[in-house]
């Protein structure tokens, strides 16, 4: 017989049930608004070919880190998903495992963090191939958007098929990359700032590309948009 002070056995059985609604798994509407072909990808996730008007929804689980949503170009794959992308190819497999091959456009978040807030972002530091919009579908009003022409536009040094590299794709330094820990902004992530402000344009470009919405909320990543 239980103690008075031992919890009732109904309790024990749905705290679980009440983290797990407390936590839950966020989901993410993918689409395609291109006038083309893109096959996305996510990590946690895997692929899918999206034409033009067609969408695709993952479910993330909580706490996920590190995850990233991004459109792949000129794509071949064959009946077993073994293929190769001229943008953002991730090892040539349809369904993703591992993170894109520059340049590509990416929207990356992080679930479930510190104070139970959920970090978003676009980011350029991969380059760009795609314009995309990544905002939240409730919960939350602040989305993020990088539109502009940065492949039509893009620097000689920088110009990549199908796309837009970023300079440390390029040229592999420190003034770049950050493999220090410490660089600042350079001429060619002015670039990618000034046409994407909300952006991620070089690795330590925190304080302006950086956004948060309370965790539980889904969320719509449109290519093209």
């Amino acid at each position: 017989m239980a103690s008075p002070t031992s919890p009732p056995l109904l309790l024990l059985l749905f705290f679980p049930f009440l983290l797990f609604t407390l936590s839950h798994a966020a989901t993410f509407n993918i689409v395609n608004n291109c006038p083309y072909t893109v096959w996305a990808a996510a990590v946690p996730g895997g692929g899918r070919r999206l034409d033009r008007g067609q969408s695709w929804n993952i479910n993330v689980n909580p706490k996920t880190t590190g995850g990233r949503v991004w459109a792949r170009t000129g794509c071949s794959f064959d009946g077993n998903g073994n293929g190769h992308c001229q943008t953002g190819d991730c090892g040539g497999k349809l369904a993703c495992t591992a993170y894109g091959a520059p340049p590509n456009t990416l929207a990356e978040f992080g679930l479930n963090q510190f104070q139970n807030l959920d970090f978003i972002d676009i980011s350029n530091v991969d380059g760009f191939n795609v314009p995309m919009d990544f905002s939240p579908t409730g919960g939350c009003s602040r989305g993020i958007r990088c539109t502009a022409d940065i492949v039509g536009q893009c620097p000689n040094e920088l110009k990549a098929p199908g796309g837009c590299n970023n300079p440390c794709t390029v040229f592999k330094t420190n003034e770049y990359c950050c493999t220090s820990g410490s660089c600042g902004p350079t001429k060619f992530s002015k670039y990618f700032k000034d046409r994407c402000p909300d952006a991620y344009s070089y690795p330590k470009d925190d304080q302006t590309s950086t956004f948060t919405c309370p965790g539980g909320t889904n969320y719509k990543v449109t290519f093209c948009p």
